[in-house]
């Protein structure tokens, strides 16, 4: 059985080392973080982000801005309540994320492809443990 000492210190290495393979290092994780999510679930308010990247509106608040100062997100009228605002990925905000993913890829996959196929089959194993773990 893995030591959690040793798995953490594993998982967090990679993360890491692929968070700086991003398109603008400028950009932090929490900003990367909240593009990513509205990237992929599309506009929403700003209580929503927050609840669901697990930070403090005030935190979210200056991290949309951020995103707003250097395009990445809009700002649209919520559709059944005018109180209240969308935020969402622009194209620019949509094409940083493409290109940050395909920069994490690109140093991710010769590294793969460097295992063996046992090795694969098990790190294939152990990605679909992680998830579950994560989502615990």
């Amino acid at each position: 059985m893995p030591d959690a000492t040793d798995l953490r210190i594993a998982v967090n290495r990679l993360s890491r080392t692929l968070r700086t393979q991003t398109a603008d290092s400028s950009v932090t994780d929490a900003q990367f973080s909240a593009l990513a999510r509205l990237h992929r679930d599309g506009a929403m308010t700003l209580a929503d982000l927050s609840r669901q990247d697990g930070v403090t509106p005030p935190s979210m608040t200056k991290t949309v801005a951020v995103l707003l100062e250097r395009g990445f997100v809009s700002k649209c009228e919520h559709g059944d309540d005018r109180r209240k605002v969308l935020i969402g990925a622009t194209p620019a905000g949509a094409a940083f994320v493409e290109e940050t993913r395909r920069r994490r890829d690109d140093w991710l996959t010769p590294r793969l492809d460097s295992l063996t196929a046992d090795e694969r089959t098990t790190l294939a194993d152990a990605t679909g443990i992680l998830r579950r773990l994560a989502q615990q």
